[in-house]
């Protein structure tokens, strides 16, 4: 029986592997882009030309397959909405983040979104957390403590940052999880992404901060749009639809090491010792939470 059990886990990984690594390499860029793109332009119209480059390509692409429906966007426009929001909110809070927090530690904090997950489920959902989910789940939030609360308010403010926008994600997550289940794929991701570019649109009209990008930007734009938006959401789920969600989460869990490794390679910025610490909690919090609760499907299976 535990031999099956490991095999169960170990074959969706191994025969995704190319689709995993694939993933990995683009979600841990999320954060890396932004501090790329802060000195060519303000974060708040990046994020949202980021937003708007996307949904123009994968809008592209729809109207060239015929696989838009406006309808849907008619039929759903207030989960839309919402959506919209929390992801427009969520992305312009990591994209001013980074002018604070080096990339890195803000990828190690953005996993408590997780743990926000888990809280909807045990709020909304009525899931129950076991004593093992409750141990791992604690050690996470203590690993956010160890890298919120030190020395330098400029460090502070960008964990609260990310913290709120890994909030609001989760939330959107937990919305689309709920209520767009049976919306075809490229209808759902068009009109979120839609929905975000245009709250981002208002975002930038009432900042007064609209302006056009210079021509050194747009490669940049274009490139972060293309990778950060359509190929890294797209693979994201891509994966969540072809392994199980404790899986998948687990799998994610590797992107701030890639992150890391991103950081230090483009920019020279490493997490201190302390920060690192925080990390490898954060991380291994979020690892016994999914673990355990994968352990506990199969036995209820």
């Amino acid at each position: 029986m535990e031999d099956t059990s490991r095999a169960d886990i170990s074959l969706p990984l191994i025969g995704t592997a190319p689709l995993i690594l694939a993933l990995l390499m683009v979600d841990s860029l999320h954060f890396v882009f932004a501090l790329l793109l802060l000195p060519l332009i303000s974060p708040a119209v990046s994020a949202m030309f980021v937003l708007s480059i996307a949904t123009l390509e994968v809008g592209v692409y729809g109207l060239v397959r015929r696989c838009l429906h406006p309808k849907v966007l008619g039929r759903h426009l207030a989960l839309f909405l919402a959506m919209g929001l929390l992801v427009a909110t969520s992305t312009s809070i990591n994209f001013h983040a980074v002018a604070f927090i080096d990339p890195g530690t803000a990828a190690l904090l953005s996993e408590t979104s997780i743990l926000f997950g888990l809280g909807f489920g045990l709020v909304w959902m009525r899931e129950r957390l076991g004593p093992v989910q409750v141990v791992g789940a604690l050690l996470a939030l203590g690993g956010v403590f160890i890298i919120t609360f030190q020395p330098g308010d400029y460090l502070r403010l960008g964990s609260v940052m990310v913290l709120g926008s890994s909030f609001l994600y989760a939330t959107h997550a937990a919305l689309a999880k709920r209520y767009a289940g049976d919306i075809d794929f490229l209808d759902f991701f068009f009109f979120r992404l839609l929905c975000t570019a245009g709250f981002l649109f208002i975002f930038a009209v009432g900042r007064g901060a609209l302006t056009w990008p210079s021509p050194q930007a747009w490669p940049l734009l274009i490139l972060v749009g293309t990778v950060d938006v359509v190929v890294s959401r797209s693979l994201y789920y891509l994966a969540l639809r072809r392994l199980p969600i404790s899986i998948h989460s687990i799998v994610l869990t590797l992107s701030p090491v890639v992150t890391v490794a991103w950081s230090l390679l483009l920019f020279g910025s490493r997490p201190t010792p302390q920060q690192l610490l925080g990390g490898a909690a954060v991380i291994a919090g979020v690892l016994i939470v999914t673990l355990h609760r994968s352990k506990g499907d199969k036995q209820r299976v």
